[in-house]
């Protein structure tokens, strides 16, 4: 799969314990873009964070939390991310949702492919 040097990022904040449907929404989001054959998906869970409600979330021993704070990144152009943001919103009821565009550098090893 090629990514045109000028492409698109979404990311997209939300808590561990969000959900869709059976499953937790972050996996649902990567499978969704998967399936729309976006050109990629990375999960990070942070340590630590607060959002709207100014919340803490946070991993420290003594106050663990069972909602810590989840982005998921998805790259593509962005004719590819703009058709699946309504996929999107379907999905993501509370949470931040940010597009930027991006220059790609390098995608994979020109050497593997």
């Amino acid at each position: 799969m090629n990514l045109p040097e000028s492409a698109m990022l979404l990311r997209i904040h939300i808590g561990e314990s969000d959900r869709h449907g059976d499953r937790p929404l972050y996996e649902a989001i990567v499978l969704k873009a998967r399936e729309q054959q976006l050109a990629g998906a990375t999960v990070l869970r942070g340590p630590m964070g607060f959002g709207r409600s100014s919340r803490l979330h946070t991993a420290k021993i003594l106050r663990l939390s069972g909602d810590l704070p989840i982005v998921v990144e998805l790259i593509d152009s962005e004719e590819n991310i703009r058709r699946f943001l309504p996929l999107l919103q379907g999905m993501v009821g509370s949470g931040l949702v940010t597009l930027e565009k991006v220059q790609v550098v390098s995608y994979g090893n020109p050497q593997l492919q």
